[in-house]
């Protein structure tokens, strides 16, 4: 069975802007004669890793809601110039949206179980994906989501 990572990104605004920053990555990387991938780069080496790659997914909480996750690709650990032990979380660059739920501010990352992710916007749901991520966090306060 699959495991999941929740992690926080600091500084993004919205599902868009999250989008937004990949596409930049990845084009960035590539003007620069370097292999076309996005990773996470994180202090902490996750000990279970192959539940991770066994369908494990990176689900990123903005502004205090769990709204979108990315595949995980591989998990690269390393030891950088300072002799820190750390790890590249390689991310498939598709952001998919999920329907979003609350979540309390955290350090690092944490694990997150199959039963416990919260279902990607498709079918009907990909319409709520298209509003600003404002509006759905209002209407879900509000309890008409």
């Amino acid at each position: 069975m699959a495991l999941h990572l929740l992690k926080l990104s600091v500084g993004t605004e919205s599902v868009r802007e999250l989008e937004d920053w990949v596409k930049l990555v990845l084009k960035s990387r590539n003007s620069r004669g370097e292999k076309a991938e996005q990773f996470h780069t994180t202090r902490m080496i996750p000990k279970r890793s192959a539940e991770l790659l066994d369908g494990g997914s990176l689900y990123w909480v903005i502004k205090g809601q769990i709204a979108a996750r990315q595949e995980l690709a591989e998990l690269r650990p390393y030891t950088d110039a300072s002799g820190i032990n750390r790890c590249q979380l390689v991310l498939v660059p598709k952001v998919v949206p999920v329907v979003p739920r609350r979540q309390r501010p955290f350090q690092g990352w944490r694990y997150l179980a199959d039963h416990e992710k919260p279902a990607d916007m498709t079918g009907g749901l990909s319409e709520m994906a298209q509003m600003p991520d404002e509006l759905r966090k209002e209407l879900r306060e509000l309890g008409l989501l």
